[in-house]
């Protein structure tokens, strides 16, 4: 049996009455069940989180900031938003979309052993030990930064401050009792780009950043100064304790917070076209029907619908999400954390006059964006379906109605 099918317990956990009497000021000592980290996403107060953290609460909070309303959760990935009313203009962090690389520093954030510890904020450093979790779960990453109970759903930071990841679960005394191995740092976070469609599904606002290449990483302290004021504890109110966590089991078991994605499970991004290879089409259908017709089809990995044709488009792999407001992709849960997000905007039944420098000829719409998005001189491109024909173009110019010209903008 795999090691990953034994104990990965989530970070967070129940910590007894001590927990439950010294979390935070102002809340009920048999209140409070437990408690986790969330960050700021955007300017309007919506703070991430696990899923696990807020999951069965009766209410939730952060201190000195009030209650959370507008809860959104996502078991499949283990991911929560909830909004502060009163959290409307805090300090926010972006989310990267360019790839994390293996072994690039990271920090991670949180609020860890609340009542043993003192209640200010945690900093840990490490680095990304592996772009892929347990049984090669491609939605998150193994990460080095030392995580605690109470770290759950805190960010974890690139140099420059950005969302590479999510805390959510390590490797701890469970897997050791099951396997006799102690692992050291074997901890778990959400991808960002997870993290960017449970938002963008959920109509949730939030800004994302990539280090140029010319931007000096910062030092932890200056990296801290930037990401503290946007990261909160998040109080679970009212909850079922739990003490799993002390129990030993009899035998071997599957004792974790990390979702297992489900046979056929999906994620949503509206206004999103999924590229990947499209090996049928589907004319004249609702976006239920295409839905209906990927999950009666096991060869059927991601769909793209545009809404203006009514056409749907079943596709066996998923590989880049491209901004498309006439689409909305859908993609198997399990293949989200590699997803690669595109700079480029598509707009379907559009063309661009002036501007041409090359034609390709005898190809296909996914050839095309790849011409492009690889030469430095190409601005734009159109795609015409019936000539298979793909024009380049080196500036931006008057975008006009064109019936089956797809036209891609950088």
């Amino acid at each position: 049996m795999k090691f990953a099918s034994w104990a990965a317990r989530s970070v967070i956990t129940i910590l007894g009455v001590l927990a439950a009497t010294m979390l935070a000021a102002g809340a009920a000592p048999s209140d409070v069940s437990s408690s986790g980290t969330g960050f700021f996403v955007n300017a309007q107060g919506w703070i991430v989180t696990n899923a696990h953290v807020v999951e069965g609460c009766t209410s939730i909070s952060v201190p000195r900031l009030g209650t959370g309303t507008d809860l959104a959760i996502d078991k499949q990935n283990d991911l929560a938003a909830f909004k502060l009313y009163d959290g409307a203009g805090k300090p926010h962090l972006p989310l990267r979309r360019s790839q994390p690389r293996l072994g690039e520093d990271i920090a991670a954030y949180g609020f860890p052993l609340n009542g043993l510890l003192s209640d200010s904020i945690k900093v840990t450093t490490g680095n990304i030990n592996s772009l892929v979790g347990m049984d090669n779960d491609t939605r998150y990453l193994q990460v080095s930064t030392p995580l605690q109970p109470g770290n759950s759903g805190g960010p974890v930071v690139d140099q420059w401050g950005s969302i590479v990841g999510v805390s959510t679960a390590v490797l701890g005394s469970k897997f050791t009792d099951a396997t006799g191995i102690a692992a050291q740092n074997v901890n778990f976070a959400i991808r960002s780009n997870v993290v960017e469609l449970f938002l963008q599904s959920r109509n949730i606002q939030f800004d994302t950043a990539d280090p140029a290449h010319d931007d000096k990483p910062l030092s932890t302290a200056d990296l801290s100064d930037k990401a503290v004021p946007a990261v909160v504890q998040v109080l679970c109110h009212g909850a079922p304790a739990t003490v799993a966590d002390t129990e030993t089991p009899t035998k071997p078991t599957m004792s974790s917070t990390m979702p297992r994605p489900s046979f056929r499970s999906f994620t949503p991004a509206n206004s999103y076209d999924v590229m990947g290879f499209d090996y049928a089409t589907l004319k004249n259908v609702s976006e239920v029907e295409c839905e209906n017709a990927c999950q009666g089809d096991l060869s059927c990995k991601a769909t793209t619908y545009n809404r203006k044709a009514h056409f749907c488009f079943l596709k066996s792999d998923a590989k880049i999400l491209v901004r498309n407001v006439d689409a909305v992709a859908s993609v198997q849960s399990n293949l989200t954390g590699s997803l690669i997000f595109s700079t480029f905007v598509i707009r379907s039944g559009r063309d661009m006059a002036g501007g041409d420098y090359s034609r390709i000829r005898n190809t296909n719409f996914i050839a095309c964006y790849a011409a492009c998005e690889v030469d430095y001189q190409c601005r734009a491109f159109a795609y015409v379906r019936k000539k298979n024909e793909c024009w380049l173009k080196n500036q931006i110019g008057y975008v006009s109605t064109k019936s089956g010209v797809d036209l891609g903008l950088k």
